[in-house]
């Protein structure tokens, strides 16, 4: 389970990237906000995951883990294009995406919250 997040977060690192050196080339930032969501909800919490998940074995196997994956990759898409409507100029349809994608990660993340409380992970800690 840990290397898929690591694999998508390697994805958005990709977009993240590419946008930025998109606006900055074309001295064109309206997409600023697209492009700091693609890294920090796609690059670096997936990447965070992912590396929870390596550490605490207990929690990677457990469903949570793949319901907090499944719904972070399914609502981040719909957020950055929300969001990239909105700065694109066209608020009406991005709003909607945004909020539904937002909502969807949220649930991800608190997969993730549930699976972190729901029993003692300290002695499943791999030694790093």
């Amino acid at each position: 389970m840990a290397i898929n997040f690591i694999r998508s977060a390697a994805v958005y690192l990709i977009v993240g990237t590419l946008l930025g050196i998109y606006m900055a080339s074309s001295h064109a930032f309206e997409q600023r906000d697209t492009h700091a969501h693609a890294n920090l909800l796609g690059w670096v919490s997936l990447a965070i995951s992912g590396i929870i998940y390596q550490v605490f074995p207990k929690l990677a196997d457990h469903i949570l883990a793949k319901i907090h994956f499944w719904l972070h990759n399914l609502g981040l898409p719909l957020t950055l294009v929300g969001i990239a409507l909105i700065y694109g100029g066209n608020p009406p349809i991005g709003e909607p995406l945004a909020g539904i994608g937002s909502s969807v990660v949220s649930l991800g993340f608190l997969a993730l919250l549930f699976n972190v409380f729901r029993s003692d992970i300290s002695s499943s800690a791999h030694e790093v």
